[in-house]
């Protein structure tokens, strides 16, 4: 396609008559074409009515009807993932594979809520019949189950260009639970937004769908994200960024004058145990894992291990050199924008001044300004514990070596974290029946455990749990991955005394959808 440079309203594309911007390549700093051009508030406003106005029906819509969307959408992006991957590469620098990788994930998120939707039994229908010669007072017939909340706003995110941006899974999820979605783009990687975009609006088109359905916003500030959080009929928001972004957001939806739930994923440094056995096994393996891990994506993933505790009383010297040996010989990473890369180099630099640099890359003889250096730090477990900023995320290829003399160390660091997106622990089955104690205050401080795996990849699954306590999230209680993202977009609502008739379908007695439900309490069976 031709790419116009236009925000999405609906059915209808902007006008270039706003403040313009440009995607840049992060290997060579070069603007790319076309121009992109900012949404007006006034097209900011146009947008959010028609998602208003389309969710009357959409939220209506039956699982079957939503099933087929959103698979013609994952069609769309299956069909067009080269185009996809073509323009992010140029926008982000991150590898051809990987970004077919992300594509294909992104058109499979798609599917998993399709399938998910069109079962029908996520809502949680409940059913407690009347009774009526119940003493001392009758009871009456109640009824609940789920409902979509209302048009929800998407911030697109830097690291993930398909997978957590205009078609990943806030979007998928949101549209699977019957809520228009509303996209703030963002401005590091439009083409593809708009691609992608294109392949939505489509999608919404030959279903028969109201345009308002889903909205693609461009901006290269901060003007249109902050109109949509606080216009008063946007019901729900999603982020993944920096904590200082997700913050503001949301401090901002808490300050309407009907706040809504503001569903952020910030910062994380995802800490890794590893326990004696791991370290004596094969020390050079288990280094170079590690490095291939807080590299991947130049170091840009939400699941960066960026805490790395070992046992420095059992010898993690080995460990240590061949991690160093690694780190030294590394080639410049490209970040995806200038703006990443200068945050970096400040944060990596005020680090190395309060604890030793125990190994960085070489910088290249010419520099793009978002290139950056592959770091390794070190400190003892006792200036780790007395200096909190140690646990602060620094995006980009780093990672901090924490060294823990005594077995109780690992409990002490682990009891002073802030909540994290994941907690590994690398050791034997008997390490691990050793340390219950660290598994049992892991379960309070992360969204997932792992054992004998780095965190780097998160899986599209019914049980994966993609959240974590503050500031990893605002919100410990729901995923951004999996199929359990949906529950973030739905509202439980009770129907009592209603005729049958005049019941969702998912509540009626015959149970037409054939879903599972409880029927005063107990589990109904789906009738087959």
């Amino acid at each position: 396609m031709e790419l116009t440079g236009l925000s999405f309203l609906g059915s209808r594309r902007g006008a270039a008559n706003n403040t313009s911007f440009h995607g840049v390549n992060p290997q060579t700093g070069e603007a790319l074409a076309p121009a992109y051009y900012s949404a007006s508030l006034a097209e900011v406003d146009s947008a959010v009515e028609l998602a208003s106005e389309a969710f009357a029906s959409f939220s209506q819509s039956s699982g079957k009807a939503r099933a087929a969307f959103l698979r013609r959408a994952a069609d769309g992006i299956t069909t067009r993932q080269q185009e996809l991957a073509g323009r992010a590469h140029l926008e982000t620098a991150l590898p051809m594979p990987r970004l077919l990788g992300e594509a294909g994930r992104t058109a499979n998120q798609l599917r998993l809520f399709a399938d998910l939707v069109e079962e029908g039994s996520w809502v949680q229908a409940r059913i407690d019949p009347a009774l009526p010669d119940r003493q001392p007072t009758p009871r009456p017939d109640i009824r609940s189950m789920l409902r979509p909340i209302g048009p929800v706003a998407v911030f697109g995110a830097s690291n993930f260009p398909l997978a957590f941006s205009v078609a990943g899974g806030d979007t998928a999820s949101a549209l699977a639970a019957g809520c228009p979605v509303l996209v703030k783009a963002h401005p590091a990687h439009p083409g593809t937004s708009e691609i992608a975009a294109d392949i939505l609006t489509q999608a919404v088109a030959a279903e028969g769908l109201p345009p308002g359905v889903f909205t693609l916003l461009f901006d290269s500030g901060i003007e249109v994200g902050a109109t949509l959080v606080r216009h008063p009929l946007v019901r729900a928001v999603t982020f993944t960024g920096s904590l200082r972004g997700g913050r503001a957001l949301m401090d901002m939806a808490a300050a309407r004058p009907d706040p809504i739930p503001c569903f952020t994923e910030m910062s994380s440094g995802n800490p890794v145990f590893i326990l004696p056995s791991a370290l004596r096994s094969d020390p050079a393996k288990l280094a170079s894992a590690l490095f291939g891990s807080f590299t991947l994506g130049a170091g840009q993933f939400c699941t960066k291990p960026g805490i790395v505790l070992v046992p420095g009383a059992s010898g993690d010297q080995a460990f240590l050199d061949a991690l160093r040996t690694l780190v030294q010989s590394a080639p410049p990473a490209t970040l995806l924008t200038d703006g990443i890369a200068n945050t970096y180099a400040r944060a990596t630099e005020t680090r190395s001044r309060e604890i030793p640099l125990a190994a960085s890359s070489p910088l290249p003889e010419t520099s793009s300004p978002c290139h950056a250096q592959t770091k390794i730090f070190t400190v003892c477990v006792e200036e780790f514990l007395s200096n909190p900023q140690l646990t602060q995320e620094i995006f980009g290829p780093n990672t901090l070596l924490v060294h823990c003399d005594q077995p109780s160390d690992i409990l002490r660091a682990a009891r002073s974290m802030e909540g994290h997106l994941t907690a590994t622990i690398f050791g034997d089955d008997q390490d691990l029946a050793n340390h219950r104690e660290l598994i049992h205050l892991l379960e309070q401080k992360a969204g997932r455990i792992i054992f004998n795996a780095f965190p780097t990849g998160v899986e599209v699954t019914h049980a994966m749990v993609h959240g974590g306590p503050y500031p990893a999230t605002s919100d410990p209680r729901f995923t951004s991955v999996g199929s359990m993202a949906i529950y973030r977009f739905a509202r439980p609502v009770c129907f009592q005394g209603f005729p049958n008739e005049l019941l969702p379908p998912e509540l009626q007695n015959e149970n037409p959808l054939r879903i599972a439900r409880l029927l005063d309490g107990q589990p109904e069976k789906a009738a087959v």
